[in-house]
């Protein structure tokens, strides 16, 4: 191999290391964009392969744009109403043809998608080494989320580098077995993608947003998950209208998902509600900057639990139970389940309690101090050419 002079730290390294990221969602860019920056600092260390495979494809191409991040190679695996089980074979199908003709150093993937898992278990099948992005989440109930929680256990088991977010994270998968020099204390990277997004861009708002009046309280609602479909969702849009109908004072805005269940769904139960805003899915500045102004967060997303305490918005939670149970020890999240009268409850406390609503403000976010993708390509630094110290783990006492 040839050998070249790292401006860096002024040591000899050997011909770049080719690392191949793997994405197939939204929120697999938005947390790994920051990596992809951190590596392309180090052109003489690192060959950073971005790949997409199309999961979630008008998302996906939103967050692409947005982050101006332009993938090497699209799949394209992407078919409506498709079963897990066949996008899994043609995912596993396209990673075997790409790795085979790569080659990689190492294989970046980020959380629990279907994308993440069958690309992993492709890289373990050619003995490639493999990155984590997210590791160590658990909510120790396989079928919450679904297939969520199974492909985040299945990833972590074959992984090399376990980058997780917190030492919660870290304590999780040393009981399963993992060794402790797989093992990275990172924070979250969505962190990082949040303070980016906000230094780079001013105030923004949508064209989708215009209709909303911003000096009413801003209530911002998500609601995706699978398991949640059908009956959950019916008890959480009630709880909705009735919050709606009690408060003049509160706009609740709503990025309707794109999965046609969830959308009919929405449609029919909330639209034409008042103070009810049903938008189509916002690119990720106008979400960081609505995050932003907004009072507080009702959602059953993963990401969002992380990304509003950054900013000192509180998080009502609309799931039986939480992989991320950080938030909820430090205060700046509650798990409110999806029995109606529950989730308006809680969402009456935030808007008519200051001391309520002040204590989850207030509380430390525990996810990151915005420098996750530093310690994780100075881990890969230390791995592949020695030049570095292995990263110090992220606490919520560093500043």
């Amino acid at each position: 191999m040839s050998v070249t002079q790292s401006p860096q730290e002024g040591k000899k390294i050997s011909t770049p290391q080719k690392i191949l990221i793997i994405a197939g969602t939204r929120p697999e860019v938005i947390k790994l964009a920051p990596v992809i920056r951190e590596l392309e600092k180090y052109p003489h260390h690192f060959k950073p392969h971005v790949i997409v495979t199309g999961q979630h494809r008008e998302l996906l191409d939103q967050m692409l744009s947005s982050l101006r991040i332009e993938p090497d190679e699209d799949f394209k695996v992407m078919e409506e109403n498709q079963a897990l089980g066949i996008l899994s074979a043609k995912v596993l199908t396209h990673c075997h043809h790409l790795l085979a003709r790569i080659q990689p150093a190492l294989v970046m993937v980020q959380g629990d998608t279907a994308s993440a898992f069958c690309a992993a278990l492709s890289a373990y099948y050619f003995q490639i080494p493999i990155g984590h992005v997210e590791a160590g989440l658990r909510t120790f109930n396989k079928y919450h989320p679904f297939p969520e929680e199974g492909m985040r256990i299945l990833i972590d088991s074959i992984s090399d580098f376990c980058w997780t977010p917190t030492h919660v994270g870290a304590q999780n998968l040393k009981q399963e077995g993992i060794a402790d020099h797989k093992l990275f204390i990172t924070g979250n990277t969505v962190i990082d993608a949040l303070h980016l997004v906000l230094h780079q861009t001013k105030n923004v708002v949508s064209q989708n947003l215009k209709a909303i009046d911003f000096s009413k309280k801003i209530i911002l609602v998500t609601v995706h998950r699978r398991e949640n479909w059908g009956d959950n969702v019916q008890a959480i849009f009630r709880a909705l209208i009735t919050l709606a109908a009690q408060h003049q004072d509160v706009e609740i805005i709503y990025p309707v998902h794109f999965s046609p269940t969830v959308r009919n769904m929405a449609y029919s139960m909330l639209q034409g509600v008042r103070g009810i805003h049903l938008v189509e899915p916002l690119d990720y500045i106008s979400f960081v900057h609505l995050l932003a102004r907004s009072t507080f967060v009702m959602t059953d997303s993963g990401g969002i639990q992380e990304e509003a305490p950054a900013l000192g918005k509180p998080v009502l939670v609309l799931r039986e139970v939480t992989e991320r149970p950080e938030g909820v020890t430090a205060g700046t999240a509650k798990v409110v389940g999806l029995a109606s009268d529950q989730i308006l409850n809680e969402a009456e406390k935030l808007l008519t309690d200051p001391k309520e609503y002040n204590s989850m403000a207030n509380a430390v976010n525990p996810y990151g101090d915005g420098n996750s993708a530093k310690r994780i390509v100075q881990c890969l630094r230390h791995h592949f050419f020695h030049d570095c110290a292995r990263p110090e783990p992220f606490t919520t006492n560093q500043s």
